[in-house]
Formats: C-alpha cells, sequence, structure tokens
C-alpha cells in the first residue's frame, strides 16, 4: 500500500526533503512507517541540520488532516501523514 508523507519544519530539514512516498505491507501500522522513515536511505542533511530520529520522536502526526497518536494505528493505502515537529512562537 501506498503511503505519502509529507514533511513539515524542522521534519523538512531532518529529512532533507518535503515529502516522500512509501510502499508498506497492507495493515501497516504507524509505528512501521516510523520504522520505514528511519531506514530510507536519504541524501546527508545540511549542515545543523537536526537528526531526524529526534525529530520524530518530539513530532505529532496527522493521517489525511486528523490527529494520531496512538502509534499501533493501521494505516491505509493512500494516507497521507503530515509529520508536524514541535513549533515555538506563537
Amino acid at each position: 500500500m501506498a503511503v505519502l508523507v509529507r514533511y513539515f519544519a524542522a521534519a523538512a530539514a531532518a529529512a532533507g526533503m518535503a515529502e516522500e512516498h512509501f510502499d508498506l505491507a497492507p495493515g501497516s501500522t504507524l509505528d512501521e512507517l516510523l520504522s520505514a522513515i528511519l531506514a530510507a536511505d536519504r541524501p546527508q542533511p545540511t549542515a545543523g541540520a537536526p537528526q531526524l530520529d529526534g525529530v520524530l520522536s518530539r513530532s505529532s502526526f496527522l493521517r489525511n488532516e486528523v490527529a494520531v497518536r496512538d502509534r499501533s494505528t493501521a494505516l491505509n493505502s493512500e494516507d497521507v501523514l503530515d509529520v508536524l515537529p514541535p513549533f515555538a512562537g506563537g
């Protein structure tokens, strides 16, 4: 099943891209997707960019624009997952 992951702010800097697609086994969970994200072969981040694993551990996630807090949540084909790191300011 195909899932689109969109990275925002520090997550985009850490991933080195704004979005990418993952092909996962049917019934894969958010936690399994996060493992796939960390295992993906990607370009070296720019100097000073945060580490992706650290950003993911502090991020919030939206699946199809709805907050997901349970990382055992099963994903569906064509889901869109937004990775939202903590934001400062107001």
